[in-house]
């Protein structure tokens, strides 16, 4: 079982916190802050029972290990014990039709001495085979009978830890519920706006971590959404974009109209095929780093009301018109954030 995307929703909106340079919160602010303390609570929360729950995992996964290994140890002595069995049968057949007078005693009734000490050698010989044998038979008895009572006792572990993992995974199951439950209804008394929402989802202490993807190959955990469904950028961009949009809403009644943000590498490919000498070669684009937007809603033509806007606020936000775009190739929709170049002036 995995938390809900209601849940996972829910939990990055508080836990993560007003980036810096947010907008400022609604006037329910102090509802938020308890909002993201029991949501802080609730992940130490789960974080010690996820670490419970893989630690039994880990007892129960070794106890099988262990338990493996015993039951080959023990096949191993039954194996050996099994050869022992032929001599083991002729030894005590040897015992039962050799009558106890013979050994020392009929040795020295023997007419030649000296045979009689070859033969009280052979004797002494043979004793210390039977001997030898013998031990080996008793210690792989013994040691067989250790191994069955460790098999017994592992496999009784192994039960007891499958079941405490099961039990541990409900406490887990049970716990992500009854937060998710609970959060969830405390972010609906918060009745935040849209812009509120946005930020507090987006954490721009990510953006420095995002760098370190290849251009168009960004986890969606490192972007953030945008008003504009289903465009994302980059954290940074993203809280940025949300304050220059607010602008714009101010001043034209409605939100920046969009026809492209981030774009992953398959989606660049596809418009390097189709546009071959506009796009940019896949891999090269600011729009793989979660960097750049294209406009429409009268943005797109340079020298109108909203083109004009733009070229004259964007920048108190971070946002400029790259000088390529005014001729090689002319994109007067296309803007960009903190790709390093600065503003054309013209």
């Amino acid at each position: 079982m995995r938390l809900s995307a209601v849940a996972l929703a829910t939990l990055a909106l508080v836990v993560c916190g007003a980036p810096p340079g947010a907008v400022a919160l609604a006037p329910g602010t102090d509802k938020v802050e308890e909002l993201r303390r029991q949501a802080n609570k609730a992940r130490d929360d789960l974080d010690k029972l996820d670490k419970d729950l893989k630690e039994q995992i880990h007892k129960s996964s070794a106890a099988r290990e262990k338990l493996k290994d015993t039951v080959s140890k023990l096949t191993l002595a039954d194996a050996e014990y099994e050869k022992l069995r032929g001599p083991l049968a002729q030894l005590a057949g040897s015992s039962y039709m050799t009558p106890t007078s013979s050994g020392s005693l009929a040795l020295f009734g023997s007419a030649d001495p000296e045979d009689a000490l070859r033969a009280a050698s052979d004797v002494s010989h043979l004793a210390d085979a039977k001997e030898r044998l013998l031990k080996t038979a008793g210690d792989l008895r013994q040691r067989r009978e250790d191994l069955v009572n460790e098999q017994q006792n592992l496999q009784s572990q192994t039960a007891l830890g499958a079941a405490k993992v099961s039990k541990q995974r409900k406490i887990v199951f049970a716990r992500i519920n009854q937060i998710t439950d609970k959060l969830n209804q405390m972010l609906k008394r918060l009745d935040l706006d849209r812009d509120t929402r946005l930020t507090l989802q987006c954490d721009t202490s990510l953006a420095k971590e995002a760098t370190q993807f290849p251009n168009g190959l960004i986890p969606s955990k490192y972007l953030c959404k945008l008003p504009q469904k289903p465009f994302l950028l980059r954290a940074d961009a993203a809280l940025t974009f949300y304050k220059l949009n607010t602008a714009y809403r101010k001043r034209f009644g409605k939100d920046i109209c969009l026809r492209d943000a981030y774009r992953d590498l398959k989606e660049q490919q596809r418009l390097y095929y189709t546009r071959p000498g506009f796009a940019a070669v896949p891999g090269r684009s600011n729009h793989g780093l979660g960097q750049a937007i294209d406009m429409c809603g009268g943005i797109e033509n340079q020298g109108s009301l909203q083109f004009n806007w733009m070229r004259a606020n964007s920048l108190t936000y971070g946002w400029f018109h790259p000088s390529w775009a005014y001729s090689s190739p002319f994109e007067p929709w296309h803007w960009e954030f903190g790709t390093g170049e600065k503003a054309s002036q013209d």
